[in-house]
């Protein structure tokens, strides 16, 4: 992927990932990408972070686009290739998918840039089946190829209420540490000395929130838990994803826009919350 001149010097790119060819149940999250921008430019809202920044100002944020996955949308290849020229270029990448069967592609090309990483996982699911229904890379499997490969130093898992008995066993294998959503207000003692990556899959939230994912899973976090996690995270967030919102079940745009709201928040805290820039006059919304 070449990077465009316009992107030198813009310390935040967001690109899409529209991929779900390993997605279990039911297919949909390929048409993710397009719904979150859509969403990110609704009227009804406005572009600026609860942290102060305006990610509409000039030289903020850079949209690399869609990635040309391929006719299968599959060529997780392609993934780590166009990330890793959005890192090289010197931005923080926000990417969106489909489903999470994208992020250790996304992860391996982090891993350069990040000799230690830390990954803050918010999901119902663990994603750590050594290969489900026989594909290894399965949106189900994710975190079992991540930690076998050694992408990351720390698997911090938020939200969980589904584990059985196979990836309980990999929980134990891998040490990955779990904050199931029974037991939320643990995320208060969340700490993160190395760089911070937030993978944050919609059905972490409750489908009264979100009912837009192809996985119901009910009992889960509210928005404002989310995001106030999001906001309260003693970290410095070097990178992440949303993925899983799938538009077929998500016919009002409800969940794409709690979507964007959660990436338009996981940006600004990869500028920091103490960063602002001047209001655009030519910004839409309230």
């Amino acid at each position: 992927m070449a990077v465009p001149p316009a992107y030198a010097g813009q310390p935040l790119a967001m690109v899409g990932l529209p991929s779900d060819a390993n997605s279990s149940y039911l297919r949909g999250a390929a048409a993710a990408p397009g719904a979150i921008r859509t969403a990110l430019a609704c009227e009804s809202a406005n572009t600026w972070t609860e942290g102060g920044v305006d990610l509409s100002a000039e030289g903020v944020l850079f949209d690399a686009g869609d990635l040309d996955l391929g006719p299968q949308g599959a060529d997780l290849g392609a993934i780590e290739g166009g990330v890793a020229a959005l890192l090289d270029g010197g931005a923080r990448v926000l990417a969106l998918g489909g489903d999470h069967a994208v992020t250790p592609a996304v992860l391996r090309a982090h891993r350069s840039h990040h000799p230690r990483l830390t990954i803050l996982h918010l999901d119902a699911h663990p994603d750590l089946y050594p290969a489900y229904g026989g594909n290894p890379d399965s949106h189900a499997s994710p975190f079992a190829r991540i930690l076998e490969e050694g992408l990351c130093e720390r698997l911090v898992q938020v939200g969980i209420r589904t584990v059985n008995d196979v990836q309980r066993g990999q929980i134990e294998r891998f040490g990955v540490e779990v904050v199931e959503m029974r037991d939320w207000e643990r995320v208060r003692e969340l700490r993160f000395d190395d760089p911070l990556y937030v993978s944050f899959d919609v059905d972490v939230l409750d489908p009264a929130y979100a009912p837009g994912v192809s996985h119901w899973e009910p009992g889960g976090a509210s928005t404002r838990q989310v995001l106030d996690l999001i906001l309260g995270l003693e970290a410095d967030v070097v990178g992440g994803d949303v993925v899983e919102l799938n538009p077929a079940r998500d016919p009002l745009g409800i969940t794409a826009m709690v979507a964007a709201r959660v990436g338009r928040e996981l940006l600004g805290r990869m500028l920091g919350t103490s960063t602002s820039f001047p209001c655009d006059p030519g910004s839409k919304g309230k």
